[in-house]
């Protein structure tokens, strides 16, 4: 008996790494083969294979323009030839794009794409909507469902003919492991590390250093608070492309306090330590790092941005502040960092409302999904056309 296979495809083995072993363990659980898709040049593929999932290399770029697609093409297309997966789940538009058509040139199983924040977006340049919006138009012929987390793409998506419930489905995001979390914050391990006082308010920004997370214009921010409160100490968590032009950026104008710790395998743990989470993103599909806080009991401020706005209500979990609104997101920030008891209220509610948001509850839609394309008939979890408006 032939064995029955899935694959996982990518642009990068970390994506992967860090948001969908628990779904390819759904799927070993039920009895399928699962296959891995990406490139691993930012590392991870151990990651990936040490949950029992068999890897490709595939030099996927993040760039549509760089000619490793090319040899992406011609490889990823042999090993469809060689392999029938009986679902193929995409994610990253590169990869995503490349894949679907593939796909249905070698006659492949279903193809599932899960859209982890559209790079069209309202306030998006008007070459990405033409770029990117184009390429999904085309792409939408080759995708038998559509996976979105946050109600803005879900109205995109079926402006592009995706049917509620029928393959366009809306959940989540990709769950968070509450028993990692624990309500009580913790005075221990990176404090003591870094040499903080106990009493030092610790304000983190978890994101991979790039240009879409935006960090200059936290820095622009900081510059105004950090002489205001000399206890206070600006985190920022992560690694990437613009991490010495940041790091310049910081010694250059003298900004104070500002701490970079480079790429962490503890972020649960850190963000018991913290007290406030910043995410001043200008893209979001619905992100990780704010689910993070919110499960730690923190409160968070954030860019008024899809997926942003998606999971925090404004006053009540954090704070919305405008992009590039520097004085609305340094007073913000102020707010928290002089009222302790805000930001217990602000921790509480947002604790509270993670908890539609577990992994338990993302992997029963998830199962669901999985059924709906793997054994017809089956209805979905994430299936109602109210679940836009329920994240």
């Amino acid at each position: 008996m032939t064995n029955r296979k899935v694959i996982f495809v990518a642009t990068l083995f970390p994506h992967l790494a860090v948001f969908h072993i628990p779904f390819m363990r759904l799927l070993q659980a039920k009895g399928y083969e699962v296959h891995a898709a990406a490139s691993s040049v930012e590392g991870r593929r151990a990651d990936v294979e040490a949950a029992e999932v068999i890897c490709w290399e595939i030099p996927f770029a993040r760039s549509p323009y760089s000619l490793s697609n090319l040899r992406a093409f011609w490889q990823l297309k042999a090993l469809l030839k060689e392999h029938r997966f009986d679902l193929i789940h995409v994610h990253t538009p590169v990869a995503a794009l490349m894949t679907r058509y593939l796909a249905k040139v070698t006659g492949q199983g279903p193809v599932l794409y899960t859209v982890h924040g559209f790079h069209f977006y309202r306030g998006a340049p008007w070459k990405d909507w033409l770029i990117y919006r184009t390429a999904e138009r085309i792409a939408a012929r080759w995708t038998d469902g559509m996976i979105v987390m946050n109600a803005e793409d879900y109205d995109h998506a079926k402006g592009m003919g995706f049917l509620p419930g029928a393959n366009l489905f809306c959940i989540s995001g990709v769950g968070m492991d509450l028993s990692n979390h624990p309500p009580l914050s913790g005075k221990g391990g990176i404090r003591a590390t870094l040499g903080f006082a106990v009493d030092a308010v610790l304000i983190a920004c978890v994101a991979e250093l790039n240009a879409n997370k935006n960090h200059s214009f936290l820095l622009e921010a900081w510059k105004r608070i950090a002489p205001k409160y000399a206890g206070a100490h600006l985190l920022l968590v992560g690694s990437g492309e613009q991490e010495v032009a940041l790091q310049r950026k910081v010694e250059r104008e003298r900004i104070e306090r500002v701490h970079f710790l480079g790429y962490r395998r503890d972020v649960p743990q850190i963000m018991q330590e913290v007290n406030i989470l910043a995410l001043v993103s200008k893209r979001e599909g619905l992100p990780k790092s704010i689910m993070e806080a919110m499960a730690a009991g923190k409160p968070v401020v954030v860019t008024n941005i899809r997926g942003c706005r998606d999971l925090v209500d404004d006053d009540s979990t954090g704070f919305l502040v405008e992009l590039g609104d520097v004085t609305a997101l340094a007073m913000a920030i102020e707010r928290l960092i002089s009222d302790g008891a805000l930001c217990a209220t602000m921790g509480a509610a947002g604790r509270e409302k993670i908890e539609n948001y577990s992994l338990e509850k993302m992997l029963a839609a998830m199962s669901e999904t999985y059924d709906f394309f793997l054994a017809p008939g089956t209805e979905p979890i994430a299936s109602s056309t109210d679940s836009a408006s329920q994240i």
